[in-house]
C-alpha cells in the first residue's frame, strides 16, 4: 500500500503482458484501513509471522481487533513490512465462507508458519 518498490516490480512486469495494474487502497492509512475492513466483515487468519519483527505467537490468531490491539507500535496494522501475512476466509466479497480451523504451528526457514485447515 505504501511500498514503491513493490508497486514498481508488480507494474513492471505486469507492462510484459500488456496489463496495467490498479492499485486502489495506495497511500491508504493502514490502521484505519485494518479497521474498515473488520467492520465490513472480512475475516482472516495470521498464516506466517516473521519473528524478527513479530512474536511467533501471534501466527494462528484470528485478525481482529484484539490482534490490532495487541500488536506493538513497530509493526503495521496490515503487515505491510513483512511482519506477517494472513488468509482471508471470509468476507462481504466471498458467496460462502471457507469452513477452516488451525492446524499445528512451526518454525521453518525463519519464519513461524500456522496451517489453516479445511474444516470437515
Amino acid at each position: 500500500m505504501f511500498l514503491e518498490d513493490i508497486r514498481r516490480y508488480r507494474e513492471e512486469n505486469l507492462s510484459r503482458i500488456d496489463l496495467t495494474p490498479v492499485f486502489p487502497v495506495w497511500g491508504t492509512n493502514t490502521a484505519s484501513l485494518a479497521r474498515e475492513m473488520l467492520q465490513v466483515g472480512f475475516r482472516a487468519i495470521l498464516t506466517c509471522v516473521d519473528p524478527k519483527k513479530l512474536d511467533g505467537k501471534f501466527a494462528g490468531r484470528q485478525f481482529d481487533s484484539s490482534l490490532l490491539e495487541d500488536l506493538p507500535p513497530t509493526v503495521d496494522p496490515c503487515g505491510e513490512n513483512g511482519e506477517f501475512h494472513t488468509f482471508v476466509y471470509d468476507g462481504p466479497i466471498f458467496r460462502k465462507s471457507i469452513p477452516v480451523e488451525i492446524g499445528q504451528s512451526v518454525l521453518r526457514d525463519g519464519f513461524q508458519f500456522a496451517d489453516v485447515l479445511l474444516k470437515r
